[in-house]
């Protein structure tokens, strides 16, 4: 298999984080490509139409994406456990909220990272972070309980997430209300399938 891959992406992280969980990574080639919303490279155009990473390519020659999508697949070809189907909705669901803080933090990264300092705007990034708040809030107060158990595509996602926001929005803080997440992250990050595929520029 095939990754078409930016290692700074925290949905590429995910895919290779729950590779790494599932101790597959190794059946997986990386192929790394320098795209951005404004320019697509063109490898990640023709195995995604909508220009998005990351893109499996299977050993069959065929493209699958998103990163659900990719994780869902690499889960069943290697029998793993991370979508049980007694919590299926409540994984979905979780994995689901955090790919939500990941897309936050991308649109507030594009803004400051392709946009002109004189044309960003600060309410539409405002409103962004708010999301991120209100989410890292409802993981803290109402899934305690799901994160302290068994690792699961939902924890995995949420991990990445959190690395996201470090990586580029460190100085947002959304550490601050938080404790009880705060104290399951520092943790899970520590785990060789977190360790292993911290984001890099």
């Amino acid at each position: 298999m095939k990754l078409i891959h930016s290692p700074a992406s925290p949905f590429v992280r995910k895919v290779r984080a729950t590779a790494a969980q599932l101790g597959i990574a190794n059946d997986i080639t990386l192929m790394p490509v320098k795209t951005t919303a404004l320019d697509t490279a063109p490898e990640v155009r023709a195995a995604n139409p909508s220009g998005k990473i990351p893109a499996l390519i299977t050993d069959d020659g065929k493209a699958i994406f998103d990163s659900r999508v990719i994780c869902r697949y690499l889960n069943d070809r290697a029998g793993g456990s991370l979508y049980p189907d007694a919590r299926i909705w409540d994984v979905l669901t979780m994995e689901a909220a955090a790919d939500e803080i990941m897309v936050a933090g991308v649109v507030i990264s594009y803004e400051m990272r392709l946009r002109p300092a004189e044309v960003q705007y600060a309410p539409w990034m405002d409103a962004q972070w708010s999301k991120i708040i209100h989410t890292t809030q409802a993981f803290n107060s109402n899934w305690r309980d799901h994160l302290s158990g068994p690792v699961d595509a939902a924890q995995i996602a949420l991990g990445c997430a959190l690395g996201y926001l470090d990586f580029r929005h460190g100085a947002r803080n959304w550490r601050a209300g938080c404790d009880n997440l705060v104290a399951w992250y520092e943790d899970f990050a520590l785990a060789d399938f977190m360790a292993s595929t911290a984001p890099t520029d």
